[in-house]
């Protein structure tokens, strides 16, 4: 995982203009709060998404930071107000304004991710990792395993790039959103997680992060030694994986939909490395090797029939397609799975297939195949 240099928080921020009302006898009300915060949103919600690996918590996550952010603001010009009652309406109003300007600018980035963090971290505790079925379980030799879900287990999510909003470059940052990564991120101990993120992925200096976590430099720097050796073979794997926007990747992708929507077993199975896994959560299974994902596609087929729809999307900065497959009325082509690939030099790597409802409202699928090509 490429590590980030440090930018000052500051470097894109919103307008240092800020405006505080002060009710006769209320509490400090900082107006122009969300403008500010607005454009941190999706980076907040993409290291929310590191920290916790489910869309659906990232989000709850990023409304209590705003929620908590904006007290903390308004608290801080409270105090300023009362600690100057007796100097006139105007200067506690201005002497207000200046108080919101100086928690805000120019460090309200790194607050909000200091917030954030500390956040994810109170979520985390005494909660068990989420994982992929390749992190529990050997892979297994058997095609015909039963297909039973593990619902008790918390699964890792994938995160849709529709939600990046344009930011794709500064929020993913060379691989760091990867599912691949995001999944070994989530063995680490939470503390180690964050301190990796925030100084290899977001490029805080040490002195920072541990003024943000409430620990020593010394503290965060052995953390970050031991994570980076955790997920040294990861991240090197990583380098070489291809974004959804490559033109190689592309190509090989849709040589893969023509092979799945033709039910050309070999065909797709060619467009696989000799190493290739095929993983399904809530299914606690997986399969390893070229031939082994080879004979399950062929099961696959046997259960769903031959008539399959891929519709192109992406996911984690990689290509992903949403699968449907023809009901057995024969009228609609219906929703069946995610399925989000590590795509190599050598062909696909890896197919993560997701079948869980909440990934599916994560990424806004519809149900039924609105058109048929």
């Amino acid at each position: 995982m490429a590590r980030a240099a440090h930018r000052s928080p500051s470097a894109k921020s919103p307008s240092a203009t800020q405006h505080v009302r002060e009710p006769a006898g209320g509490p400090v009300i900082d107006e122009d709060f969300e403008a500010r915060v607005a454009p941190y949103r999706c980076e907040l919600l993409v290291h929310c998404y590191r920290m916790l690996g489910a869309v659906h918590e990232a989000e709850d996550l990023v409304r209590e930071t705003m929620l908590r952010a904006r007290r903390a603001r308004e608290r801080a010009a409270e105090r300023e107000r009362e600690g100057t009652a007796g100097r006139g309406r105007k200067g506690t109003a201005e002497r207000a304004r200046k108080s919101t300007a100086r928690a805000g600018r120019p460090d309200e980035r790194a607050e909000l991710y200091g917030i954030a963090t500390r956040a994810c971290l109170a979520a985390l505790e005494g909660r068990s990792r989420r994982r992929l079925p390749s992190g529990l379980c050997g892979p297994s030799d058997d095609p015909h395993a039963p297909l039973a879900p593990s619902l008790d287990v918390p699964w890792l999510q994938p995160f849709p790039d529709a939600l990046l909003g344009g930011q794709e470059e500064r929020a993913v940052r060379r691989g760091s959103l990867r599912l691949a990564l995001v999944a070994a991120m989530q063995a680490l101990p939470p503390e180690h997680r964050a301190v990796l993120i925030l100084r290899d992925v977001l490029g805080y200096p040490a002195e920072e992060v541990a003024a943000l976590l409430g620990t020593s430099a010394a503290a965060v720097e052995g953390a970050l030694r031991r994570a980076r050796a955790d997920l040294a073979d990861v991240s090197a794997a990583e380098d070489a994986v291809a974004g959804p926007d490559d033109g190689a990747a592309g190509a090989l992708m849709d040589r893969y939909v023509r092979a799945f929507e033709d039910a050309d077993v070999p065909g797709v199975v060619a467009l696989l490395t000799e190493d290739a896994v095929l993983e399904m959560p809530p299914i606690r299974l997986w399969y390893a090797g070229r031939d082994a994902c080879g004979r399950f596609l062929e099961r696959l087929f046997e259960m769903r029939g031959t008539d399959w729809r891929l519709v192109r999307t992406a996911a984690n900065a990689q290509p992903a397609v949403a699968a449907y497959h023809r009901d057995d009325d024969g009228e609609d082509y219906v929703l069946h799975t995610l399925q989000v690939f590590t795509v190599r030099p050598g062909g696909v790597a890896r197919n993560v297939v997701f079948q869980d409802a909440r990934v599916f409202a994560a990424f806004e699928l519809s149900p039924v195949l609105a058109e048929v090509r």
